[in-house]
């Protein structure tokens, strides 16, 4: 026992040294001789969790949580075996260890997690929206990861030996330092020729995932913390990560500087720029993180000189992981987080920027982008529509592999044309605004003479909108329009009720006052407690003017037989009558009666297939004002 313990401590020094690799090798030896213990399977589940073997890690965490003595455990532990049980797609078990976690920490994502309980179904239910596969030969055995653009180009970052320069191992990983390397793309996507970037970058420690400006004479790129032949350590002796700038002059990157927010006690890494090329993105554990690793943005002064560093708040971060960070030429940041509601591990999600610099809610991208393990550095060319992103999944070269993916475009316009509730004519000149389901506004146009108006820009498919209309002569109204999950065309026609409507023979008080249906329970003519405010309304009107006579007429759609639907709407019309009179009208000024399907207002008659809204427009009741004298 003395001697296991002695080797566990020896690994242990190991671990907290970061040399997983070498730690896992001792720490398998003492439990294979059947030593337990919670430090030895944290530190076993640790060492395979960090290296992204989730299904490795997953033996052993569960080992751990099988001892009495699991219960005191810290929290990150439910999350990390939560995490480990997705990789071998135990859903949930993970669920279960999840909604631990987030009990014990009070993290936000858990009640998103307890509201959304088909949410892998949700995240599955897009899969058709990418075409994925492995980018080609510039894969190796080694991690292959977090892919840019440089022209027609991409760069990204390789664990592979370098052909010319010395380089180590790194004890933590098993493999070699990292370096840049270019590829050729093709027209499809595939990627080729893999060569080293510029031995003017190198180092003999890692540089990893660059950003270049639109003009390619500057680079943003993450390296370890070493300058000028010195490595610098944090206060618990940590090499952290830091962002360096270089500018290309006479065909050699030079002037490698580091950025002034970086700092040896904290890691900054993976630049991004936004479209003019004025702000840099990035991830970091500074001071002010809301977890474990956030994003943050900076501005880039036109005299080279950078702002203070803004977290992007909760919207995006979470308090785990966020990290590796991308945006489009559109304003869509994209980047990868193991909190939020996810499939596993790092999980690439995306996030509209508004025009105040604000984020929209997150979306996941769902599968086949993620998976199981870690998926992140993500990019895509928003004209092409071809993209690549890293993962460590099944069926890979290396412990990290680049993969393509085409993004089939789901294109959707939302159209529709806007009348007067009563006359049904077109209002032309109506001002239309669309709004998404935060209510933010995204356009406005203008009915054209015929009363229609389109919107064509930015239309999401599988999004919920809404559209307000908008006259002079009218009352604003808003209505909910879902779009679906395809390319095409939803409809979305509104009305609107006139400021002032004149009261005359003939005239439907249920249109004015927007009553179109007094609801009953199934084969039931009691006046519902809903149905009864709807009556309220026009019992209110004919007390403002007790001269008006009304005829109550009550219909339903095709459904039953003919002789069923003229009895049971006969018998809601009376009732609809009856309650009126107890609640103070005299039965003098009302008449009543059921028309059963005899006035359908479509062509929803016996036998033809129409939907259930098609069907819902023929139940309809009626309140028209027969005189007013």
């Amino acid at each position: 026992i003395y001697s296991q313990f002695g080797k566990e401590a020896k690994a242990d020094k190991r671990y907290n040294n970061y040399a997983y690799v070498d730690a896992i090798e001792v720490y398998e030896k003492v439990a294979e001789k059947g030593h337990k213990s919670v430090n030895l399977f944290e530190k076993l589940g640790n060492a395979y969790y960090f290296n992204g073997e989730y299904d490795k890690a997953e033996k052993w965490y569960s080992q751990l949580f099988a001892m009495p003595e699991a219960a005191n455990v810290a929290p990150e532990y439910y999350f990390r075996y939560a995490q480990s049980l997705k990789s071998v797609g135990n859903y949930e078990k993970a669920d279960q260890y999840l909604t631990m976690f987030y009990q014990k920490t009070n993290n936000p994502s858990g009640e998103e997690l307890l509201k959304n309980k088909d949410y892998l179904a949700q995240l599955r239910k897009d899969s058709d929206r990418y075409k994925v596969e492995n980018a080609g030969d510039i894969n190796s055995e080694y991690s292959d990861y977090g892919s840019v653009f440089k022209g027609t180009d991409i760069i990204f970052t390789s664990a592979r030996k370098s052909k010319d320069v010395f380089q180590k191992k790194h004890s933590w990983t098993g493999q070699y330092f990292t370096r840049l390397f270019t590829a050729k793309a093709a027209e499809d996507g595939k990627l080729s020729d893999p060569q080293e970037f510029s031995k003017d970058l190198d180092s003999k420690f890692h540089e990893a995932t660059p950003v270049f400006s639109k003009d390619g004479n500057t680079v943003y790129f993450t390296r370890n913390n070493y300058f000028d032949g010195k490595k610098g350590k944090s206060s618990d002796k940590v090499t952290k990560l830091k962002i360096f700038k270089a500018t290309l002059k006479d065909g050699k990157w030079q002037d490698v500087k580091e950025l002034p927010f970086n700092n040896d006690s904290y890691s900054v890494a993976h630049p991004a720029l936004s479209p003019d090329g004025k702000t840099l993105y990035f991830s970091s554990d500074m001071p002010g993180s809301i977890g474990d690793s956030d994003i943050f943005r900076v501005a880039i002064n036109e005299d080279g000189s950078f702002g203070a560093p803004e977290n992007l708040g909760t919207t995006i971060n979470s308090p785990l992981r966020e990290t590796f960070p991308y945006i489009t030429d559109q304003n869509v940041l994209y980047f990868s987080s193991d909190d939020h509601i996810g499939i596993g591990g790092l999980d690439v999600f995306e996030a509209k920027m508004n025009k105040d610099g604000s984020f929209t809610s997150i979306k996941n991208v769902g599968a086949p982008v993620n998976s199981p393990k870690d998926d992140f550095s993500y990019i895509v060319n928003t004209k092409t529509h071809v993209g690549y992103f890293t993962s460590n999944r099944e069926g890979g070269k290396g412990s990290d592999d680049i993969y393509k993916f085409k993004e089939n475009v789901c294109v959707q316009i939302l159209k529709g044309s806007v009348s007067d509730m009563l006359s049904l004519v077109h209002i032309p000149g109506a001002k239309m605004s669309l709004f998404d389901a935060n209510m933010t506004l995204i356009e406005t146009v203008d009915a054209n003479e015929k009363g229609d108006f389109v919107f064509d820009k930015n239309i999401e498919c599988d999004k919920k909108y809404y559209i307000r209309g908008e006259h002079q002569d009218y009352e604003t109204k808003e209505i909910p329009v879902t779009v679906p999950l395809a390319s095409g065309e939803t409809k979305a026609d509104i009305s609107l009720e006139k400021k002032m409507v004149p009261l005359v023979p003939g005239v439907d008080l249920g249109k004015i006052l927007d009553v179109s249906i007094i609801y009953f329970d199934l084969d039931k003519s009691d006046i519902r407690e809903d149905a009864a405010a709807d009556l309220q309304k026009v019992i209110a009107v004919m007390e403002k003017y007790p001269n008006m006579k009304v005829d109550i007429r009550s219909h339903t759609d095709s459904r039953q037989s003919h002789k069923y639907n003229e009895k049971l709407s006969d018998r809601r019309a009376k009732s609809t009558l009856e309650y009126m009179v107890k609640n103070g009208i005299d039965r003098s000024r009302l008449t009543a009666k059921g028309y059963g399907e005899t006035q359908l207002i479509n062509g929803c008659s016996n036998g033809v297939k129409c939907s259930e809204e098609e069907h819902q427009k023929n139940r309809r009741s009626e309140f028209i004002v027969i005189s007013l004298d």
